[in-house]
């Protein structure tokens, strides 16, 4: 008789539990780095093969690429928040460097960092 091992039960998270990792990650929010010319921009056209539009903060719209670590794992839509970092050589392109989750988003609303930006 063959011997099998019985996976273990999987736990569904209480929303206690799920409301202390959302407050986890408010803690460690990333914002900006200002110093590196990173502004928060919100994507308004998806084009394809990792390239999306972006509506910056200083009002200029730009063709960014999404970089390859984060085209596998970051799923990306329109109207979602990002960072991006534009090129020093040429202005009006960009790389996206971070997503925000919905509730990020919120809070940073809350905050007042996002009153330049049509979110």
């Amino acid at each position: 008789m063959a011997d099998y091992k019985k996976k273990p039960a999987v736990k569904k998270k209480s929303e206690e539990q799920i409301q202390q990792e959302q407050e986890e990650q408010l803690r460690k929010i990333r914002t900006p780095r200002r110093a590196e010319g990173e502004l928060f921009g919100v994507i308004i056209q998806m084009h394809g093969a990792g390239q999306v539009k972006v509506l910056c903060e200083d009002e200029i719209e730009r063709n960014c690429r999404i970089p390859g670590k984060m085209k596998k794992r970051t799923w990306m839509r329109e109207r979602d928040l990002v960072i991006v970092k534009p090129w020093d050589f040429q202005t009006s392109k960009a790389d996206v460097v971070w997503r925000y989750l919905g509730f990020q988003v919120e809070h940073l609303k809350r905050r007042g960092l996002l009153d330049k930006l049509p979110v």
